[in-house]
């Protein structure tokens, strides 16, 4: 029999043929924004690296996309995120005729569209005139930004996007990022408003759903595909590998595991890893020695009292690290982190 393509990938941010969709939450996102009264604009996409929060943003951009009257833009926090947004706004082929229809001149940002009158200059009174435009024809702007940081370029955008909100006009935002970065743009004293974002924090995904697409993708038995699914703890990343690496050695268990761990670690744990805080580090490594997660022992090893360690606890839980769901237990989220913990003391 042909071997087919593997249906795995181990590329971060590209939508792999196999995926599960968190179907229930980007129902929920797409009807908030495209309600014919949208109940926001604006939602912050948090998880840990490899949480699937680029693939989760690309498939909610494609599917507002789908609604009708609506464009949508990817922009890049590395760039001046102004200039860029006009600029690709103004050479989208439909948006361009009621931008020429409404008169506004652009060609100070090298666009070529023939109006008379003065150019405007600033790239802020350009999205306002643009932005009036397409609501005069109904229509709406998605703004998808991958890996946002605290830049000057964030910073500038985000205070133009309040403002443009704050004038009711048609603009939507989609931002993804880890919980460090998403929460150090939020500090900022002039971005209170982003405190106010929704922020959808991925969560594992079903171990169920996963063992239906093992069981089915490589004829196995429930019970072998339930204890695939689990050694992933729901972590799509991991989920991707194993099965990428199951797809490529079937029939050598040993080489499959071995390549898993060392993907998981080069890929993933040690960039975690050297953006913890000593102080995560070690509650990570007392963590690594308690097979249950008792906070009263790991408290123990550490000599801490409850309200030294609820600030790591709480850290470690929003950076998709943790799990503190259980009352009194504290464990690791991604799988074979313990055992990465315990080898890189």
């Amino acid at each position: 029999m042909e071997k087919k393509t593997n249906p795995f990938t181990m590329d971060f941010g590209r939508e792999p043929v196999e995926f599960i969709p968190r179907i229930r939450v980007m129902n929920d996102l797409v009807e908030a924004f495209t309600s014919e009264i949208p109940s926001q604009h604006i939602a912050m996409i948090t998880g840990v690296r490899g949480s699937g929060k680029t693939v989760f943003m690309t498939t909610v951009s494609k599917r507002i996309a789908e609604q009708g009257k609506w464009t949508v833009v990817e922009l890049s926090p590395e760039q001046d995120l102004l200039e860029s947004l006009v600029k690709k706004l103004a050479n989208d082929r439909t948006l361009s005729k009621i931008f020429q229809h409404t008169q506004i001149n652009l060609s100070f940002f090298g666009v070529g569209l023939k109006v008379a009158g003065t150019p405007i200059s600033d790239p802020e009174v350009a999205l306002e005139r643009m932005l009036e435009g397409m609501k005069k024809q109904n229509r709406k702007v998605l703004i998808s930004i991958d890996e946002v940081v605290n830049n000057q370029n964030m910073r500038v955008f985000a205070s133009v996007f309040q403002i443009l909100l704050r004038k009711d006009l048609p603009i939507f935002l989609l931002m993804t990022g880890l919980f460090d970065n998403v929460r150090a743009l939020q500090d900022q004293k002039t971005l209170t408003f982003l405190y106010r974002a929704p922020r959808i924090s991925l969560q594992p995904l079903n171990l169920g759903i996963m063992a239906d697409r093992y069981q089915t993708l490589f004829a196995i038995e429930r019970e072998a595909a339930m204890r695939m699914a689990k050694a992933t703890r729901g972590y799509p990343f991991a989920f991707q590998l194993l099965g990428y690496f199951t797809w490529q050695y079937p029939k050598d268990p040993r080489k499959v595991r071995t390549l898993y761990k060392q993907y998981l670690i080069e890929y993933v744990y040690e960039k975690i890893w050297a953006e913890m805080s000593d102080g995560d580090r070690k509650v990570a490594e007392a963590m690594a020695q308690i097979p249950d997660g008792s906070i009263k022992e790991i408290r123990q090893i550490l000599d801490m009292e409850t309200n030294q360690f609820n600030p790591y606890r709480m850290r470690l839980i929003r950076k998709g690290i943790a799990d503190g769901e259980i009352h009194g237990k504290l464990t690791f989220v991604l799988p074979m982190f313990e055992e990465f913990v315990k080898d890189s003391i």
